[in-house]
């Protein structure tokens, strides 16, 4: 993927124009195109849970509102495949991804951000059909 600057407040800024245009679900968000927006800020990942659909590329974007966070996502049933990252604040990393089997996904962090660390997970649920 790439990397760009941009200050945690632009970033704010995009992840909650993002939400805006979303549809907001009791089970998660439902992005309105491609585009996902995933911003690590102690002690959780805002714009979790979200549902995606199998198949489709998406561009994930995310950075980190305050402290250096560690970001892995990995299915539900395999610990082996996991993608790991470093979300720091000033960068944006965008991502494409692209998910064939529907399934739970988690993300925790796994970059010590202080005492919260342990809580701040969230959660990729891949559909067949939205």
């Amino acid at each position: 993927g790439e990397t760009f600057e941009v200050s945690p407040q632009e970033f704010q800024n995009a992840l909650s124009e993002y939400q805006e245009t979303a549809e907001e679900r009791e089970d998660g968000i439902v992005p309105a195109g491609t585009d996902v927006y995933i911003g690590g800020v102690q002690w959780q990942w805002m714009g979790t849970p979200v549902i995606l659909e199998s198949g489709t590329e998406y561009n994930f974007h995310l950075s980190s509102l305050d402290v250096q966070h560690g970001f892995s996502m990995r299915p539900e049933d395999a610990l082996s495949k996991q993608l790991n990252l470093q979300v720091l604040p000033g960068y944006e990393w965008v991502m494409p991804m692209e998910f064939d089997d529907p399934g739970t996904y988690h993300v925790i962090c796994n970059e010590f951000c202080g005492t919260g660390h342990r809580t701040m997970h969230g959660t990729v649920e891949v559909v067949d059909e939205l």
